[in-house]
C-alpha cells in the first residue's frame, strides 16, 4: 500500500497485505455485481421498453439452465470467500508457540504494558522487528480495544478475563495505537505508539535506562509477600497442589470435569479459588480480590509459568 494514500496505513505486519487482499477482493466483488445490475437494468429498461399502451409482452414460464447459473455462480463466490476468510482468521488467531510474550492493562485512559524483563511503558510499546509478540491483555475497569491500524489487528479487551493478540512487525517505525472501544468521556486521549525496532536497537532499548525487575522476580516477591509458599509447597506436602510445572497442564477438578491451567484458570484461582478446586483438595485458599492489583496478576502468573517441573532422576 502507498504510504502517501491518506485512505489507508502502512501494511507494517506479516499479514498485512492478506487482510487488504481479503478486503479488496470482497470490494472488488461487490462493486461488480453492483455495477453489473445497474448496466442490466438500464440496458433492459431501453430495449423492453413499452412502444405503445397495446402492446403486451411476451410470457416467459422461466429457464432452469438460468436459474441453476444465476444461483450457483454466487453460492461459489461466497463459499470461496468464506473459506478465504477463515483460513485467514485462524492464521490472526494462532500465535507461533515461540512468540515474544507481553502484557497489557487496560485502564481508563491509558495503556500499561509490560515485557518480560520487566521493563514497564506507559502509552507506549517497543517491540523488534521480524519476531513474533504474544499480548495477553485484560482490563481494570471497563471494555477497551486494542487496535494497531498498520499491523491490521484490534482485539477486544475486556474486565474479568484476559484475551490475546498477536503479529509479527516487518517494518521498522512508529505506528498509531488506539482504543476502538468507546470507554468513557477521555476515550479520544486513550491513544498510543508502537515502536518497532531492528534487533539490536530493541536490546539497547531493552537494557538502557532504569532498571527494570523481571517479571517473574516480582511474580515470586509477591508469592511470598502473600504467603502463598505456605500452602503451595514445591514438594506437593503442602494444603494446596504444588505449582512446579503445572501451567499448561489440564487438572481434575473436584465434583468432576477437568480444567486447563492457563492464564484465566491462574487468575480466576486467585480471584475466587473455590470456583475450580483440584482434585484431593479442599476449598480452603481465601480470595484476594481487592488486594492484588491485575498488574500483580500478571507478575503471579508469570512466576509461576517459570516453575519447571522437577527433574526426575534414575535409580540404577
Amino acid at each position: 500500500m502507498q504510504t502517501d494514500f491518506p485512505l489507508f496505513p502502512d501494511q507494517a505486519s506479516s499479514f498485512a497485505f492478506q487482510v487488504d487482499a481479503l478486503y479488496f477482493g470482497i470490494l472488488a466483488l461487490c462493486v461488480f455485481f453492483a455495477l453489473l445490475v445497474v448496466i442490466l437494468v438500464v440496458i433492459f429498461a431501453i430495449k423492453y421498453q413499452r412502444k405503445s399502451d397495446d402492446e403486451v409482452p411476451r410470457q416467459i414460464a422461466g429457464h432452469l439452465g438460468l436459474e441453476i447459473f444465476w444461483t450457483a455462480i454466487p453460492a461459489v463466490l461466497a463459499l470461496g470467500v468464506f473459506v478465504w476468510a477463515t483460513v485467514l482468521y485462524f492464521h490472526l488467531i494462532t500465535p507461533p508457540p515461540n512468540a515474544m510474550e507481553m502484557y497489557v492493562v487496560g485502564k481508563q485512559w491509558m495503556w500499561k504494558l509490560q515485557h518480560p524483563e520487566g521493563k514497564k511503558e506507559i502509552n507506549e510499546l517497543h517491540v523488534p522487528l521480524g519476531e513474533s509478540v504474544r499480548l495477553t491483555m485484560t482490563s481494570e475497569d471497563v471494555l477497551h480495544s486494542f487496535y494497531i491500524p498498520a499491523f491490521r489487528v484490534k482485539k477486544d479487551v475486556v474486565p474479568g478475563r484476559y484475551t490475546n493478540l498477536w503479529f509479527k512487525a516487518t517494518q521498522v517505525g512508529s505506528y498509531h495505537l488506539f482504543c476502538a472501544e468507546f470507554c468513557g468521556t477521555e476515550h479520544s486521549r486513550m491513544i498510543g505508539t508502537v515502536h518497532v525496532l531492528e534487533p539490536q536497537d530493541y536490546e539497547a532499548w531493552l537494557t538502557g535506562g532504569t532498571a527494570n525487575e523481571p517479571m517473574e522476580v516480582a511474580g515470586e516477591r509477591l508469592f511470598e509477600q502473600y504467603a502463598c509458599h505456605t500452602c503451595h509447597k514445591m514438594d506437593g506436602t503442602g494444603r494446596g497442589p504444588s505449582l512446579s510445572g503445572l501451567f499448561g497442564k489440564t487438572v481434575a477438578l473436584e465434583g468432576g470435569g477437568t480444567a486447563l491451567v492457563d492464564e484465566a484458570y491462574i487468575r480466576e484461582s486467585i480471584l475466587n479459588p473455590s470456583a475450580k478446586v483440584m482434585a484431593g483438595y479442599k476449598p480452603i485458599m481465601p480470595t484476594f480480590k481487592g488486594q492484588i492489583s491485575e498488574e500483580g496478576i500478571i507478575q503471579l502468573i508469570a512466576y509461576i509459568k517459570s516453575l519447571k517441573a522437577p527433574e526426575l532422576t534414575s535409580m540404577e
